[in-house]
């Protein structure tokens, strides 16, 4: 079965309902044309619901704000956590949480999700989904911790690391979809706009 290039789909005008540079970049290189409007959605991280849960409902969340405001046109929102079961990393308040969050994750293996939700107010369309990638941590020492801290901005990333920007220096393996730790399931969200274009 031949892929459909993005050029070739017919959706609506996509926007992308980000502040993420690295999300933007991701979405380029599916050669889909977008504009970018970042959600003033809030963010959830309620207890009930599971890391899965939880992103999901926040890349709708972000969608459904901008999709009411642009309701002809495709609105993609994304969320991605950083979780070690039902632990959930965040964006770290100060260099003290993203140096804990880091020594908590080192040495073992971890699960990064991203929630995605398409969303066309028009057509009266959502589609939501979400990818895991598993990645394991170097077994990192103090110093090897401080050196990565001084290498990144840790306080703007889930989970205190972007893979990345110098992931070598910590990560030990990924198993599952690299650009999904960056931000974005890319081969599954391509999966889902053909499929979005398929059923017009």
């Amino acid at each position: 079965m031949r892929l459909v290039r993005p050029d070739e789909m017919k959706l609506p005008p996509l926007i992308l309902a980000s502040a993420s540079p690295r999300r933007a970049d991701l979405l380029e290189y599916l050669g889909v044309e977008f504009a970018v409007e970042p959600s003033a959605a809030e963010e959830s991280a309620e207890e009930h619901l599971t890391p899965e849960e939880i992103c999901i409902l926040n890349a709708w969340r972000k969608a459904r704000v901008v999709a009411k405001k642009h309701p002809g046109r495709l609105v993609l929102g994304a969320d991605t956590v950083v979780c070690l079961g039902r632990a959930i990393f965040g964006k770290p308040r100060d260099l003290a949480e993203a140096r804990r969050t880091l020594e908590s994750l080192q040495g073992t293996g971890h699960s990064v999700i991203t929630g995605c939700a398409l969303i066309c107010r028009d057509q009266h369309r959502e589609r939501v989904f979400a990818e895991t990638t598993n990645v394991v941590f170097r077994d990192l020492t103090s110093d090897q911790i401080d050196r990565y801290l001084a290498a990144i901005q840790p306080l703007d990333k889930a989970g205190a690391y972007a893979i990345q920007d110098h992931g070598e220096m910590i990560v030990e393996e990924v198993r599952g979809s690299f650009s999904n730790v960056v931000g974005l399931p890319l081969g599954r969200l391509q999966r889902e706009l053909e499929d979005w274009a398929a059923r017009g």
